[in-house]
């Protein structure tokens, strides 16, 4: 039975619209040059603004972006206010910052173009201008997420990789979200930059293999020192540098430290000295710790894989006007 030629047409039409969708839905770097043509500037100027207010701001817009992404895909969801929020999971909790620079940044934005840019480009964006503005890469971020209308506590409290996980588990939640062992590597090296608390490392210090005794795995002139900074039932919001000896650099010496087991959390050092490092991660720790350019080259291009994980894309979300509420 032949088909008409009416039912070829509609079948050619349907292709090239099902391609326009797949078109749109692509992120593509310059999404807003004529609807926000200084976008960039702004976004760039407030950053820059920011850190220097603060240094460690580099590393809070960096981790922000992160754990937004791996949350429901980078959404901006992160940045809703509420109980029931994001920023209020465990992993988030008295832990993820830089809230009101990103507020600040928003409303740069809105003044020069309302309505048009999503709070999860601007995550984006963010993150990039921290690490080039720390001396490390930088890349043309990919554009044109929007942003979510719901935040997801519980996907936080399991998706997002613990201080506390092994590598087994570090390496299976990075699997998730379609980012491989080379992207667990190169993005752990963002610990080039920030802090961290007391709480999320200290277990190392004390009792960590048994009474009395701590991680063996931690350089003894480092354990001492953070036995000051952290004693047994001190405050645990007390904060360590993550890159030892290099603190607010983006650059490779965070892996030159976990060579030497001079690794803050455990999440960093296990991906040096675990056993299962021996035959997945630590080759790739030693090869950073010497090539800084490879470094960069893969730290950049795991943070675009990060960017394009599950954008909102089309007529799919919102551009919120605020970044803590969805639009009323």
């Amino acid at each position: 039975m032949k088909k008409s030629n009416s039912f070829y047409g509609y079948s050619l039409i349907l292709a090239f619209f099902m391609l326009f969708l797949a078109a749109r839905s692509q992120l593509i770097t310059d999404f807003y040059n004529k609807s926000c043509p200084n976008l960039l500037t702004i976004v760039r100027t407030q950053v820059q603004n920011a850190i220097k207010v603060e240094t460690r701001m580099a590393a809070s817009l960096l981790r922000l972006h992160f754990h937004d992404c791996f949350v429901n895909g980078c959404d901006g969801s992160i940045l809703l206010d509420g109980s029931d929020g994001e920023k209020f999971a465990l992993p988030n909790l008295n832990s993820v910052r830089g809230f009101e620079v990103v507020d600040n940044i928003k409303s740069s934005v809105e003044s020069a173009c309302p309505g048009v840019v999503s709070c999860a480009d601007l995550l984006a964006i963010a993150a990039r201008d921290s690490v080039l503005l720390s001396g490390g890469p930088t890349w043309k971020v990919l554009l044109g997420r929007r942003d979510a209308l719901v935040a997801n506590q519980s996907g936080a409290n399991t998706s997002l990789p613990s201080p506390f996980d092994n590598l087994g588990n570090i390496t299976l939640k990075f699997a998730n979200v379609g980012l491989n062992v080379t992207d667990v590597v190169s993005l752990s090296g963002g610990h080039t930059i920030g802090q961290a608390r007391c709480a999320v490392f200290s277990n190392r210090l004390y009792n960590f293999s048994g009474p009395g005794i701590p991680d063996s795995t931690l350089d003894t002139n480092m354990l001492s020192d953070l036995q000051n900074v952290c004693p047994v039932n001190g405050d645990g919001n007390k904060t360590a540098f993550l890159d030892r000896n290099s603190t607010d650099l983006f650059d490779n010496h965070y892996f030159q430290n976990l060579v030497n087991q001079k690794g803050l959390l455990s999440s960093d050092q296990i991906l040096f000295s675990s056993d299962e490092a021996k035959t997945t991660t630590q080759s790739l720790v030693q090869s950073y710790s010497t090539n800084p350019s490879r470094f960069s080259a893969d730290f950049l291009n795991s943070m675009i894989k990060m960017g394009n994980i599950s954008p909102l894309t089309g007529s799919n979300g919102e551009i919120r006007k605020n970044c803590r509420v969805v639009n009323s």
